[in-house]
């Protein structure tokens, strides 16, 4: 397959106010693709079009405020960009959400948002707007997973599940697609310092208090730049790499997962325990807590970081 052009196809980014998203905004409007852009995030998605406007003039930039927890709005908006720009030559699922409490702590209705958002706004988009990859000749479609799409640590059962579904979906639409020449790309970010954990809902049974703690902590954990992050992502797509995994803090756990599928919590326990103490190793593994402690609630993080290298963003992808 020939490698992907950017220069004069228009790509369609979702999650673009912030972190990776607004980061591959403004990657894809260096490289000269038209954009439109798709959040649920008014104020800084038009923060995002002034930006790119401003640098880039010549630029088509066209962006949506939709809440992707709502199917019905998520279709309506898919129709319009498919109305408007008849033919794409780039998709980026990369919206997401967090949720941070067990699967006990958290309430279904809490659990099927996270599902709604990560997973299932994707296939929904992904199906409406097929038809317009398929009119541009060598489109690609990307998207975004996560670390938690390789592991699945205790207290991220609704984001791991709707990342490993991610991944499925991927995987299986890249062979069905690989006879028509559009690319698909699965990513898996480590440790990206976005808004996620900020933004992330409490379960309804998780002290508020202990989130915070396992928030603070995790913070921590979280080294490289989304622009760097973009970047690689990006360098993936131009060639047309089927997965793209981003810092070590992806690549080692996905070694590690590889190696010992079963038993890997106990390696990434004392990895964590190394890099950011007892209880963010409790918080990510479900290991237990000291006898006069409760166990912290998890952190609601899109991409914890593993033990930092050199290289944060770890090249080549």
């Amino acid at each position: 397959m020939r490698r992907f052009v950017f220069t004069g196809g228009t790509a369609v980014v979702t999650g673009a106010a912030s972190g990776i998203g607004e980061a591959l905004v403004h990657g894809l409007a260096r490289r000269g693709s038209d954009l439109v852009l798709v959040d649920r995030d008014a104020g800084r998605l038009d923060a995002v079009v002034a930006a790119v406007r401003a640098a880039h003039p010549d630029r088509q930039l066209t962006a949506y405020v939709v809440d992707l927890a709502d199917a019905a709005a998520t279709a309506r908006v898919a129709e319009e960009i498919r109305r408007r720009h008849p033919a794409l030559r780039l998709l980026v699922n990369n919206a997401g959400v967090a949720l941070g409490g067990r699967f006990d702590q958290v309430s279904l209705d809490e659990f099927s948002w996270v599902v709604d958002v990560n997973f299932r706004a994707v296939a929904q988009l992904t199906h409406a707007l097929l038809p317009t990859l398929r009119v541009e000749p060598g489109a690609h479609l990307v998207n975004v997973s996560s670390l938690f799409g390789i592991i699945a640590p205790a207290g991220q059962t609704a984001y791991a599940a709707s990342k490993f579904a991610v991944r499925g979906f991927t995987e299986a639409l890249r062979q069905e697609l690989a006879g028509e020449g559009i690319g698909v790309t699965c990513v898996h970010p480590g440790g990206i310092r976005t808004r996620i954990a900020q933004n992330a809902r409490v379960g309804a049974g998780v002290p508020a208090e202990e989130f915070e703690t396992g928030r603070r902590q995790f913070e921590k954990l979280l080294t490289i730049d989304p622009a760097r992050a973009a970047e690689v992502i990006l360098r993936g797509v131009h060639r047309r790499r089927g997965r793209v995994l981003i810092g070590w803090s992806a690549k080692l756990p996905d070694l590690l997962a590889r190696v010992a599928p079963v038993s890997y919590q106990r390696v990434l326990a004392f990895a964590l325990d190394r890099v950011a103490g007892d209880a963010t190793r409790r918080l990510t593994t479900g290991s237990p807590a000291p006898a006069q402690r409760q166990p912290e609630a998890p952190p609601a993080q899109r991409q914890p970081e593993a033990p930092p290298a050199a290289d944060p963003a770890g090249e080549p992808a």
